[in-house]
């Protein structure tokens, strides 16, 4: 058997302001756009060179859905951004306005800082040490 997450879904506030941030803000290709009805879009995005996983940015669609927008999580650090040059992809957010609430950290698995995006999800952004390869 083989069985994978496909794709995440991440409550937005407002589809084009979302594609925005993602695409313009971290570098996340928009690998697709399509109208489902006059309310609702399928939109998925994922940064580059992403196999396996995508988000999906689902507009709330009702009170509920709104309140969860920014906090899916309760607080904690909701997706971890890999990325193969933390040094190059950190510099580049701060450049872009990203703010990071938790700044670069050495741990034993790599090097990590917390930001939060533009609804205030918060997100790791890590590269893995080589001796950690199994969380790459």
């Amino acid at each position: 058997m083989k069985q994978r997450i496909a794709h995440i879904a991440l409550v937005v506030k407002d589809y084009d302001e979302a594609i925005r941030f993602y695409t313009e803000k971290l570098d996340f290709q928009l690998i697709e756009d399509t109208k489902l009805t006059e309310e609702k879009r399928w939109v998925l995005v994922a940064p580059p060179g992403a196999k396996e996983c995508c988000l999906l940015l689902a507009k709330a669609a009702n009170e509920q859905q709104s309140a969860s927008i920014g906090n899916q999580t309760g607080g904690r650090v909701f997706l971890f951004l890999f990325t193969d040059d933390f040094w190059r992809d950190y510099n580049k957010m701060l450049d872009r306005g990203i703010n990071f609430i938790r700044p670069p950290k050495e741990e034993e698995y790599g090097v990590v800082a917390v930001f939060e995006d533009l609804y205030g999800n918060l997100w790791d952004l890590l590269q893995p040490n080589e001796k950690n390869k199994g969380l790459k």
